[in-house]
């Protein structure tokens, strides 16, 4: 069974997902159009989908070969090829704040239209008998190159960006994230991430975001929250709720043992030490946590959700191109980081509209060799997307062979 054929290539149909009034509207918004004469928003927005579709390794990989296809690039809303020179001053001059508004916009919209949208694919290990919305919390560093990247020193000799995330691990779609310099510590970025989050929801997020005066806001917004304790924290027992038996080593409550934590955070917090299996090793972990009525397993189980999140870091990280930059300042940094998690929100509603079953990794690299085809995407999706039944014998004893038997 062959994919339908389409009157336009995989790539127009990719880029036929963002409203077509959404560029112009952001661009006249951010300032961008100003700075833009024969180089377009939307011209400089498809550029860099396709660097991220294709996997283009420089400028000179995305401007030739859009320049090979410029007759077809043009049916694409009138988009034009760019220059070496062009492109490279539109990632260091135009504001990357314009690709973050993209991201956000066209992902809820696509959400308001189908509320489906990212539902029934969830992470694996999401533990479904939680009705609330969990958000993990974590941040990935992507390596740059130091000698170029003043702006994002980290180390002697390393630079890296970092982007702060916070994921619905329901849907696995981001609900928020923040993308700078790697030299910023977890800490003082927790609540830029987490201000969103409403009443009831709940978060994990590992010790680096721990935060007493921030986990007491949480705590006042009746937000439910989890994480790892320090190894240094002191605390003092108020109450043990210890089972006899089982893998949970201690289930306590306790007061914060130092006056400046004390201040911050006044309340009692619920200690849960047990033994979790890690990379196939069973070893002991201490998680502190504000909801001090669920089964001290239930919390476990929510910290061990919060994989999902580095599972995600990987599908961006080792699927789309984050590895090599065509730009060296931090506006151009951010536009490819937002452009990235634009195509993986286009690609999983692609996925979503023809029912994929199958990896993320597999998605892109089917899609990637077809870009310029006429094909219809959906159609591509679900005929590679299918496989045949297995075979079934059945069972005649008149036609089996037995060695040392004679056919009669």
């Amino acid at each position: 069974m062959k994919p339908a054929r389409h009157q336009f290539t995989v790539l127009k149909q990719i880029c036929d997902l963002i409203p077509g009034h959404l560029v112009p509207k952001l661009a006249r918004q951010y300032g961008v159009e100003a700075q833009s004469r024969s180089f377009t928003p939307w011209s400089h927005t498809v550029a860099l989908l396709f660097a991220q579709l294709a996997h283009a390794l420089s400028l000179n990989d995305v401007c030739d070969t859009l320049r090979n296809h410029g007759g077809v690039l043009t049916t694409i809303r009138g988009a034009a090829p760019p220059s070496r020179n062009g492109l490279s001053h539109a990632n260091r001059e135009r504001n990357a704040d314009m690709a973050e508004a993209l991201f956000w916009k066209v992902l809820a919209g696509l959400q308001s239209r189908f509320p489906r949208f990212g539902m029934g694919r969830n992470y694996c290990g999401f533990p479904s008998r939680f009705r609330r919305i969990i958000n993990v919390v974590d941040s990935t560093t992507i390596q740059l190159v130091a000698n170029c990247l003043d702006w994002a020193k980290h180390r002697r000799r390393k630079a890296a960006a970092k982007c702060h995330m916070r994921l619905d691990l329901q849907t696995f779609l981001p609900r928020f994230a923040v993308v700078g310099s790697a030299a910023a510590a977890d800490s003082t970025v927790a609540r830029l991430v987490c201000a969103g989050i409403r009443a009831g929801e709940i978060v994990v997020f590992d010790k680096a975001y721990v935060d007493f005066a921030h986990l007491w806001e949480l705590t006042e917004r009746a937000v439910f929250w989890v994480t790892r304790a320090k190894t240094n924290l002191q605390y003092e027992l108020v109450q043990d709720n210890t089972p006899d038996h089982g893998p949970i080593l201690r289930d306590w409550i306790v007061r914060l043992a130092v006056r400046t934590s004390r201040v911050r955070y006044p309340q009692e917090v619920r200690l849960i030490e047990a033994v979790v299996e890690v990379d196939g090793k069973r070893v002991a972990m201490t998680f502190l946590t504000n909801n001090l009525e669920w089964s001290a397993r239930s919390i476990c189980d929510l910290y061990k959700g919060r994989w999902g999140i580095e599972v995600f870091f990987k599908q961006l990280k080792q699927t789309l191109q984050l590895a090599d930059f065509l730009g060296y300042n931090a506006n151009a940094v951010r536009w490819q980081v937002w452009t990235a998690l634009l195509v993986y929100v286009l690609l999983r509603f692609l996925a979503y509209a023809a029912h994929w079953q199958y990896s993320f990794s597999r998605l892109f690299t089917l899609l990637r060799g077809v870009l310029w085809e006429c094909l219809d995407a959906r159609s591509l999706l679900q005929v590679c997307g299918t496989a045949p039944p297995p075979l079934r014998f059945r069972a005649a004893p008149d036609q089996a062979y037995l060695p040392g038997f004679a056919l009669t």
